[in-house]
């Protein structure tokens, strides 16, 4: 059975009556368990076929029943709970960022919840957070600050280049990423490929809002396939080059598109003056290393390297990006140069980034700075991966 990771607060009595009529009582729910540390946005417990449950979940009575009363007792619980799901009005989710912090989500309304070929999605309304998108647990993105991460992955970057005008995104399938580069007039082509067309498909019916009809765009290419691949086998050049990938997860399609290997292989495809750019994961205190280490396996390949952040708010903390190229420095532009370039490409619609703000992203804190000491190089022979 299919379920969202929901929590129900104690004593529902749909769930309690069925466990009384046969004489299954004194349940009390565990706490969940995790040792991973925040990720993409937030890597947590894994992902199991049904963990939405009440709190009194954990059976601790039980009488040994037929095993047809007891298919009929699992059925009739079945049906409370899908019932709950549309009516209860004290339906909730859990996000466990480690053992020792977990936050919980009042769920309104569900929009979608299962699994594709790559990963599990959900997708409900948040009275706070408005729409929000969850990829295996982790938020991904939320309508209350989703400008938040996509104006800053995507317009120091872009805003650095002379004149961008073909982009390359890998991942994004939000469509958010899209909807920021074509703020700026210059843009002639994006090519974007992501792995997961069924995400793309669900996020275009469910968050129309984060892609504002980019994708109908005649300049948008969508290819559907591994990013790596296609890096390593494409003959064109591209002037800004956008990774908005999950976290490297054990046996998930993104662990070997965050190392030297393939980082190398991204040079050969920028132009002279082009740049990459990548979300790069956690920057609080206690989980930065993801951040670090990714900037010192940059540092293996670019001349040019830098790691900045801004606050998150839907991801519980502070976020790292890093922007990398063969020539272009982001703080050589002066803030007076930043206005001419944003009213001459004629951006418009912005609600975070700014020219004062600009500069203020690559100022980072002490913990940071000595953290990038603690970084490794990242290779495919010895990736980064987060634990489940």
């Amino acid at each position: 059975m299919a379920g969202l990771d929901f929590y129900i607060p104690s004593k529902h009595p749909r769930f309690c009556d069925a466990l009384k009529s046969n004489d299954i009582a004194g349940a009390r729910h565990s706490p969940y368990s995790s040792k991973t540390p925040p990720t993409h946005h937030h890597t947590t417990h894994k992902d199991s076929d049904s963990l939405f449950f009440p709190s009194n979940a954990l059976i601790t009575e039980t009488r040994v029943l037929p095993v047809f009363d007891v298919c009929c007792l699992l059925f009739k619980v079945y049906v409370d709970i899908i019932e709950a799901m549309t009516t209860d009005k004290n339906l909730f989710y859990t996000e466990v960022f480690t053992q020792n912090y977990v936050r919980k989500f009042k769920v309104e309304k569900i929009y979608f919840e299962g699994r594709t070929k790559f990963q599990y999605v959900q997708c409900f309304y948040n009275a706070l957070f408005g729409k929000v998108l969850f990829l295996d647990k982790k938020m991904q993105s939320a309508e209350v600050d989703e400008y938040v991460y996509h104006e800053s992955l995507v317009h120091p970057a872009m805003m650095t280049h002379p004149k961008p005008q073909r982009i390359l995104v890998l991942g994004g399938g939000e469509g958010a990423t899209l909807r920021e580069v074509y703020r700026h007039s210059t843009v002639e082509g994006i090519t974007m490929v992501d792995i997961d067309e069924e995400l793309v498909e669900i996020c275009k019916k469910h968050l129309p809002e984060w892609s504002e009809g980019s994708y109908e765009d005649l300049r948008t290419r969508l290819l559907i396939g591994d990013a790596r691949q296609f890096v390593e086998k494409t003959q064109e050049k591209f002037d800004v080059i956008i990774s908005d990938l999950t976290e490297p997860l054990e046996d998930g399609p993104s662990v070997y598109l965050f190392t030297k290997e393939f980082y190398e292989k991204i040079d050969k495809i920028l132009t002279d003056s082009g740049l990459f750019v990548l979300q790069a994961g956690s920057a609080d205190p206690t989980y930065y290393k993801f951040f670090t280490s990714y900037a010192k396996t940059l540092g293996h390949v670019f001349p040019k390297v830098r790691p900045y952040w801004p606050f998150v708010f839907s991801f519980g903390g502070p976020w790292g990006f890093i922007v990398a190229s063969k020539k272009k420095d982001p703080l050589d532009l002066a803030k007076n140069d930043l206005k001419k370039r944003a009213e001459s490409r004629r951006i418009e619609g912005l609600k975070f980034y700014n020219d004062g703000l600009h500069e203020g992203y690559f100022a980072l804190p002490g913990y940071l700075i000595k953290g990038q000491e603690k970084g490794r190089v990242l290779t495919d022979r010895e990736p980064f991966i987060w634990e489940q």
